[in-house]
């Protein structure tokens, strides 16, 4: 580590990254951490499910993997390495990883980060409330996982005792770069601020190259240089504030666009982004560009902390299918629509006829061009397996009987899948141990308010001209359970009054009419001019539990950037 400076790589963004991101950092020689972040929702019920099958499994198991080839590299370099790899089973996970080390001659410490995984204590929250839509506790038998998201300071204890790897399970993706923060800096448990800083930097560094031009709005300025993209290098000082870079020569782009759009990604109210160790209020952070591929990063700030974690325990509820059909030629589109009725109707009869109930949720959609070619995705939601092996078969039954033009993948038959849904709620931080000890925690401080933002003034539009949205904004999209966030960033920020006028909770529900059943709400960020849009029911319950071709809300920015908004034609003239 630098004087006054800490220099963190971003390597991971989920359970099946690729490895090219370490041999970067190790190639930089001035990476002082990297972290991993592998864990999601829907990868701690993988992870149960493998643990339940194997005592041994339940961890990332690419991640001893990646390292292998390089531990030695790392001994030499000092460089220290932070993961939620450990998933259900951080003991495991440290175990193959101490193994290699062994193997490879080298005296690295291994720390294991312990408390989050709560599964075993099941029939203790059987009166709890789900937190968003208050249905009440699954039955204990179909839980599969329970786990608190933790903070960052008991990473930084395991630094401060000389580990060279951690290990966690379940902690907020943030806290793997906050740990090392508050490690290198001293930062105390009520240094708002800068905790707001290092939990930002967290933030844009935790889904690797998505910060450096990978899902950019202008992917196409970058595209031949995304066989080599370089993942994100963000440089911390002492405030909290911090420059964000990539690797000399690698591919890709470091921008205020890519950046911000990074920094909006499923965050929700920017206002008040809740994190165990801090409420951030990410309104005023500035992005500015101060070198080609160098990008400041400041203006974050802090309140405290909750008293609570967030829990989150997932549960099995059924079974799902989804199939694939495509359809060719004119009237492609009535043709798909009328193909998935059929298997309906046939279905339905022969459940009827068993006395069997009919399927819990069913969902039709189409894509592509609606008087050429379709394809087709038929799901269905039922509690028997056997329920949706019918619907597939009288679906494939149908074939010779159907409209012309009808084809699928050549062998493939899916198969029904299990259903795993979300459940979360807050527990005190008292209830949660923390590598068996008590969670230590602030002196109490009263709760501050959200702070008021004052929306951009409506301006009189000279010469209107009607263009795209994405002729003068960028944007990303991402999920949280069943809401999707859309965070929309104006290329110029002089143009942020247009998009707010533009972009009303009542424009943006009606443009997404066919994929949301609840409301939207939409927080503006005065240092960027960027609009944070939140989509509520919006995914069909999310993850695994949703039937829909995107049930994360990858594909909202797109749908959204289409829209038409009204703009001065000065202001496209002038970009």
């Amino acid at each position: 580590m630098g004087a006054g400076k800490l220099r963190i790589g971003g390597a991971c963004g989920f359970w099946g990254e690729t490895d090219m991101a370490l041999p970067q950092f190790l190639a930089e020689g001035d990476v002082d951490v990297v972290i991993f972040d592998y864990l999601a929702e829907i990868t701690l019920s993988i992870m149960a499910r493998a643990r339940a099958k194997d005592p041994a499994a339940g961890f990332a198991t690419d991640f001893p993997a990646v390292l292998a080839p390089h531990l030695t590299a790392i001994a030499e370099q000092g460089m220290r390495i932070v993961s939620n790899a450990g998933g259900l089973n951080p003991g495991a996970c440290a175990e193959a990883l101490r193994g290699l080390i062994a193997e490879a001659g080298l005296d690295l410490s291994v720390a294991v980060v312990t408390g989050d995984d709560l599964t075993g204590r099941a029939t203790e929250f059987a009166e709890m409330r789900e937190m968003f839509s208050g249905d009440p506790f699954p039955p204990v038998e179909s839980v599969a996982s329970i786990n608190a998201y933790l903070g960052a300071f008991p990473i930084a204890a395991a630094l401060a005792e000389g580990a060279d790897i951690v290990i966690t399970g379940r902690t907020v993706d943030s806290a793997l770069a906050l740990g090392p923060a508050i490690h290198a800096f001293g930062w105390a448990r009520t240094d708002w601020d800068a905790l707001a800083g290092g939990s930002l930097a967290g933030h844009i560094l935790e889904c690797g190259p998505q910060a450096t031009g990978g899902n950019f709005t202008d992917w196409a300025e970058i595209a031949p240089t995304l066989v080599d993209i370089g993942y994100p290098i963000a440089e911390l000082v002492p405030d909290g504030s911090f420059q964000l870079s990539k690797p000399a020569g690698t591919g890709g782009l470091v921008s205020r666009e890519t950046v911000a759009e990074q920094m909006l990604y499923e965050v929700g109210d920017p206002a008040s982004y809740v994190l165990p160790d801090v409420v951030c209020d990410l309104s005023d952070v500035t992005i500015a560009e101060e070198a080609p591929g160098v990008v400041r990063v400041a203006g974050a700030r802090g309140r405290p902390g909750p008293s609570t974690y967030k829990v989150s325990a997932t549960y099995a509820d059924g079974w799902r299918i989804s199939m694939p059909w495509f359809l060719a030629g004119a009237d492609a589109e009535a043709k798909a629509r009328l193909f998935a009725e059929v298997a309906l109707q046939r279905a339905r009869a022969k459940l009827r006829a068993r006395n069997l109930a009919g399927y819990g949720e069913v969902w039709v959609e189409t894509f592509g061009d609606p008087a050429g070619q379709i394809a087709l995705i038929l799901a269905a939601r039922h509690a028997e397996p056997q329920a949706l092996t019918l619907l597939l078969k009288e679906a494939t039954g149908f074939a010779l009987a159907a409209p012309p033009g009808l084809a699928s993948y050549g062998g493939l038959r899916p198969r029904p899948s299990p259903v795993v849904r979300l459940f979360s709620f807050l527990l005190p931080k008292d209830a949660v141990p923390v590598d068996g000890k008590p969670v230590a925690s602030a002196a109490p401080v009263p709760e501050q308010a959200r702070p008021t933002i004052d929306a951009p003034k409506a301006a009189e539009i000279a010469d209107p001209v009607s263009v795209p949205l994405h002729r003068i904004a960028v944007a990303r999209s991402g999920d949280k359970g069943d809401i999707a966030n859309i965070g929309v960033v104006p290329r110029d920020p002089a143009s942020a009054p247009c998009l707010w006028a533009a972009l009303t909770e009542e424009a943006v529900a009606a443009h997404f009419a066919d994929r949301i059943d609840g409301p939207v709400a939409r927080h503006f960020l005065p240092g960027t001019g960027a609009i944070n849009l939140v989509l509520h029911g919006a995914l069909g319950g999310g993850g695994m539990a949703s039937l829909r071709l995107d049930p994360q809300g990858k594909t909202y920015a797109q749908i959204l950037l289409a829209m038409p908004v009204t703009v001065p034609r000065a202001l496209l003239e002038e970009q």
